[in-house]
């Protein structure tokens, strides 16, 4: 093996020292140029620096407002002074991805901000601006548009959310059809929505404030910005389709409402209407989102609407006619039945029918019911009517108008059968005193003096009433006395009445059915009770009277409409009923009437 031996090291050479001088002298020229320009500047920049202090950069600007070489302090007040109305103005959102309502408008909400939670934080946005250091100072770093810090309270955020998602959430909507006039009316499917309170709160903040005004514009008067900020939701979608709806329709509903559905009801026949059907009609979505026909088949049943047909269709019993012989109550007619619709039967016979096609299809059968009079030449004595229990009979000066509406009332009052413990009312039996009901025009007593008015005479079957009544013995439940004395009524028993306003009512209170026989001639008018005595009499007793009124005189109205009247004085009467049973007295009522005086009407061309 061989080696090689390297040559010794060479000498280094001798350096000489130059000045700074020397060197600057050797370097480029164009290097030197730069080299001075810095120091220069370097020179100026610490001169700034230390002039200048703590303040922003130049060219710092927030939301278009310059704050560039202000202090800290001048810095927050420009800003709020500024900016300070801008953090206020309502902050407008949109709930979902399209915020649409029914109508598919954008349904927009605004926020108070405070509200909500969010202020503007001036003195960390000054903060956030910094102070440029030397070395930025010397190569010109710092300044340019910085953004507006946002304080957001998210525990308020959260409330104001809340309250917003109570307004505006919805429950998921499955498709449905109802009918409107017999018409068939879709409600679309329509997703759920309910506000995602937590995500939200990001929304708000980086949609706060609303945006920058327009290069140029006073900051002061930034309007919000034109889109709402979206929050977002969470959704629960319909399992109702189209193809569902579009089914139903075909399958139930315009085949529910194509006709009207008929029910024969003994000889009548009952038309339900396809309004009838459909208000009682509603085809929902089950869970698969298949719409299926709900049919209220009592409510069709209860429906006032039928009420008409069912009168027509209906006939009343006729109750076995009474009568006294040789003072014996005997039968002077059968009676019949009468029949009834069972009109709860009604819905169940129609829904069966609902779907077919066809008059005939849809035509069936509701059930109907016999009705039996309460009272037949069978039963009447074991309901007690087996006496006269009183009878009454008032005059009174004949007059077309007198003998029509009091015939009419006694009419229709005659064959009352009052069972025990029943009320008997005069304006329910005689009903409301009109044409159509057969009364005419007669004198009345309205506001303390006669007047022309439907019905007028009707007080001689009232007052007549109130005298059998009140000695059959039973329990007056409502009455009132006319406002002055009337000559031909016995003073204090005697009654008025007035279609809503004054009733005449009594209770049967004797224990047995009482069965009134009413009957007119041309100048008179008069009532039987019909039942079993409760009381072997019933005598009245009229006191004095008191508190004597003297009577005025008037003119009357013009023309026509002016009623004469004679005067006659008020007066207070007090009129004793007294029951006597086995010859005893077994109790006794009071009943005090208050007349007016009768004023004397004098008519224009009067005597």
């Amino acid at each position: 093996m061989s080696y090689s031996i390297p040559p010794p090291p060479a000498q280094p050479p001798t350096v000489h020292r130059r000045g700074i001088g020397r060197r600057l002298a050797a370097l480029p020229r164009p290097v030197l140029i730069s080299a001075v320009a810095f120091v220069a500047l370097a020179a100026g920049g610490v001169t700034g620096y230390l002039l200048m202090g703590d303040g922003i950069a130049e060219g710092t600007t927030v939301r278009g407002v310059d704050i560039g070489g202000l202090s800290a302090e001048e810095a927050r007040a420009k800003l709020e002074a500024e900016l300070g109305d801008l953090g206020t103005a309502p902050l407008r959102v949109v709930i979902g991805d399209d915020g649409n309502d029914e109508a598919g408008e954008p349904e927009i909400h605004e926020l108070d901000p405070a509200e909500a939670g969010l202020s503007l934080d001036f003195e960390a946005t000054v903060a956030a601006a910094g102070n440029p250091s030397l070395l930025d100072r010397i190569l010109g770093r710092g300044g340019g548009e910085i953004e507006l810090v946002v304080h957001q309270d998210e525990e308020a955020g959260r409330t104001a959310l809340t309250g917003l998602a109570a307004d505006s959430d919805r429950t998921v909507r499955e498709g449905a059809i109802t009918f409107t006039e017999g018409e068939p009316e879709v409600t679309t499917p329509r997703a759920g929505v309910a506000l995602d309170v937590e995500g939200s709160l990001g929304r708000l903040r980086e949609g706060y404030p609303a945006a920058p005004p327009a290069d140029g514009a006073d900051p002061a008067d930034a309007e919000p910005a034109a889109d709402p900020v979206p929050l977002p939701v969470t959704r629960a979608e319909p399992l109702t389709g189209e193809a569902e709806i579009e089914e139903a329709l075909r399958a139930w509903a315009e085949p529910a409402v194509a006709g009207p559905v008929l029910l024969t009801a003994g000889d009548a026949t009952l038309t339900i209407s396809p309004t009838l059907i459909g208000d009682h009609l509603t085809l929902s979505a089950d869970d698969t989102g298949a719409l299926l026909p709900e049919f209220d088949a009592a409510a069709l049943s209860a429906d006032e609407r039928l009420d008409d047909q069912l009168a027509a269709a209906e006939t009343e019993p006729v109750e076995a006619e009474l009568r006294l012989d040789g003072g014996q109550v005997v039968a002077a007619s059968p009676g019949s039945n009468g029949s009834t619709v069972d009109r709860d039967a009604i819905g169940p016979a129609v829904e069966p029918l609902l779907y077919a096609e066809g008059e005939a299809a849809r035509t069936g059968t509701v059930a109907t019911e016999e009705v039996e009079p309460v009272i037949t030449p069978a039963n009447y004595r074991d309901l007690g009517i087996v006496e006269e229990m009183s009878s009454f009979t008032v005059e009174f000066e004949p007059a077309p108008y007198r003998i029509t509406n009091i015939g009419r009332a006694a009419e229709l009052i005659n064959g009352s059968a009052v069972a025990p413990g029943e009320e008997w009312s005069f304006n329910r039996t005689v009903g409301e005193r009109t044409e159509e009901n057969g009364f005419v025009e007669g004198i009345i007593i309205l506001d303390d003096q006669y007047t022309n008015a439907q019905g007028g005479g009707v007080s001689a079957v009232a007052t007549t009433m109130f005298n059998a009544m009140f000695f059959a013995g039973v329990k007056p439940v409502e009455y009132g006395a006319h406002s002055f004395y009337i000559e031909r009524y016995p003073e204090g028993r005697e009654a008025t009445v007035a279609w809503g306003h004054l009733d005449l009512r009594f209770l049967n209170d004797s224990g047995h059915t009482i069965y009134i026989l009413a009957s007119a001639t041309d100048s008179s008018v008069t009532i039987t009770f019909l039942g079993t005595k409760r009381y072997d009499e019933v005598r009245s007793e009229t006191g004095p009277r008191t508190n004597v009124k003297e009577p005025g005189s008037r003119e009357g109205a013009a023309g026509d409409a002016c009623v004469p009247q004679p005067p006659l004085e008020g007066f207070d009467v007090e009129v004793t009923r007294i029951f006597v049973d086995d010859g005893t007295e077994a109790g006794r009522e009071t009943y005090r009437t208050t007349y007016v005086p009768r004023d004397e009407v004098l008519c224009e061309g009067g005597d």
